[in-house]
This record gives C-alpha cells, sequence and structure tokens, in this order.
C-alpha cells in the first residue's frame, strides 16, 4: 500500500465512487425501502469481497493499510470495474511495476527533447501535436493550429487543451460532439490526475477547470477514468463544415505521460485509399 496520504486519499474516494454505482440488484441482493445509501453499503460490499467490514471502512477511509493483489482483484471483480479502471485501482494501492511507480512519484514532465518537438513538422500537412500529462501542449505543427483556433500560450504558460475544451467558446464550436469528448477528456484527466496525488500542476489545472466550468462541478465527483487512446471525432473547420477525424495517439518512449497525436482525415484517405 502507498504511504503517500494523498494517493490514500484518493484510493478511498475512488473505491466509494464505483461502490456507489452497483445496486443490490446486479449482485444479488434485495433492495430494501428503506436504503438510503445509494450503491452497496460498504458491509454489502465487504462480505461480497470476502474481507472484514472493518477492513474495508479503513481502507476506503485512506488509513495505511496493506491491500493484496487478491483482495483487490477481489473488490474490482464485486464492483464491476472495467480493465481501465481495475489497472486504476490497482495503481492508487500502490501494486504497480517499479518504473511505473517511480516515474508517477516524480510528478510533471520532463523537458521535450529538441528532435522530439520536431516530429509534429514531420507530419504536416496531418495535424499532430504532443502534449504532457496536464495536457499541456508541447509542440504541434500548423495543420494543428489550423484544426484548433485559439489554443495558443496564455502569457507565461503554454496552451492547454483542458483549459481550452472547458473554458473557451470556440471549443464548443469545434467539436461537434462536445459533451462527449468532453466528458473523455474529464476521465482522462482524473485518471492522470490520480497518478501525482499532491502534484501542484494537476491541482492547479483542476482548481480552474472547477472555478470556470459548471460541466466540470458537475461531472468531476462521478470518478469517470478512461486511458488515452486513439479514435474518431467529428471537427467544425472554416471553410470545410464538418469533418470526421481518426486520430492516434503514441507514448513516447520514456516518457509515458508525453504523447504524440496525430489527425487523418478519414473522406480524404478514402480518397486516396
Amino acid at each position: 500500500m502507498s504511504k503517500n496520504p494523498g494517493q490514500r486519499r484518493e484510493l478511498g474516494t475512488f473505491l466509494r465512487s464505483r461502490r456507489e454505482r452497483v445496486t443490490p440488484e446486479q449482485v444479488g441482493l434485495p433492495r430494501s425501502a428503506r436504503r438510503r445509501t445509494p450503491g452497496l453499503r460498504r458491509e454489502e460490499l465487504a462480505l461480497l469481497a470476502g474481507i472484514s467490514a472493518t477492513w474495508y471502512t479503513y481502507l476506503e477511509q485512506g488509513r495505511e493499510i496493506h491491500a493484496s493483489d487478491q483482495v483487490l482483484a477481489s473488490l474490482a471483480s464485486v464492483l464491476r470495474l472495467n480493465r481501465h479502471e481495475r489497472g486504476h485501482l490497482f495503481q492508487l494501492a500502490g501494486r504497480t511495476p517499479a518504473a511505473e511507480a517511480a516515474a508517477a512519484e516524480a510528478g510533471g514532465s520532463e523537458p521535450l527533447a529538441a528532435e522530439v518537438a520536431a516530429v509534429p513538422l514531420l507530419l504536416q500537412p496531418h495535424p499532430a501535436y504532443i502534449i504532457d500529462g496536464v495536457y499541456d501542449l508541447l509542440s504541434h505543427n500548423p495543420a494543428a493550429e489550423e484544426l484548433f483556433p485559439s489554443l495558443t500560450a496564455e502569457a507565461d504558460r503554454p496552451p492547454n487543451f483542458a483549459r481550452w475544451v472547458f473554458l473557451a467558446p470556440v471549443a464548443r464550436e469545434v467539436l461537434v460532439d462536445w459533451e462527449r469528448e468532453a466528458r473523455g477528456l474529464l476521465a482522462r484527466l482524473r485518471t492522470l490526475s490520480g497518478r501525482h496525488p499532491g502534484d501542484p500542476r494537476h491541482a492547479r489545472l483542476i482548481d480552474e477547470l472547477h472555478a470556470g466550468s459548471a460541466q466540470v462541478r458537475a461531472w468531476w465527483p462521478r470518478y469517470d477514468v478512461e486511458p488515452r487512446r486513439g479514435g474518431r471525432k467529428r471537427l467544425r473547420r472554416a471553410g470545410h463544415g464538418v469533418t470526421s477525424f481518426a486520430y492516434t495517439a503514441f507514448h513516447l518512449a520514456g516518457q509515458p505521460e508525453q504523447t504524440l497525436v496525430i489527425y487523418s482525415d478519414e473522406r480524404q484517405a478514402a480518397e486516396e485509399g
């Protein structure tokens, strides 16, 4: 179990959020008319997972206790966690490979090497950029700048995708499916911030998003998590209308929280194919 108090609190918050999502009916328990607790009670979850109710309560309260892989796996099963949520649970409990744990403990982001920063330019005319663990934009090419207007540096800090999505009015025009995209980004940010409890960069960004976005204030307590990955999104471009893009995310070797993202116009790709 991690000795980091912030990480232990984060583990407790995650467990509680998932416990409240599982209904008694889903696990074969009767629903009482007098039930006030959303989802499962702590005692019910502990019973189903085969552990002590007191011990589980301590775990959810963030006390410094050891959780074995077997116990974590049992909790993940009862809570019906998906593959990524299960991995997040194990990571918060300190059950991660040494290299990943060291990276998480270090926090922050290493400077971007010059040869790496040049990669998006080499990918022009395909929109491409590199972001770090708090969604700061570290490098991008002109095509990406055109695709995401107003994503520019602010005073003494770099552009930031999370601030742009939630705080820049133009983002709701550009992102056709804004709510879906915004929820996904917040879930990925929640995953990343869980790896760095107490990291001031994450804390500042999250505080700023809470202050400026009602959606963040409403969605953050749900504790949705998901990994960075590729996918598809629809973007509204000046002079082109709505365009469907496929995008792929690559984690940089040695810097797992620095991610290269490349977009391709699906219609253009089909025509070229």
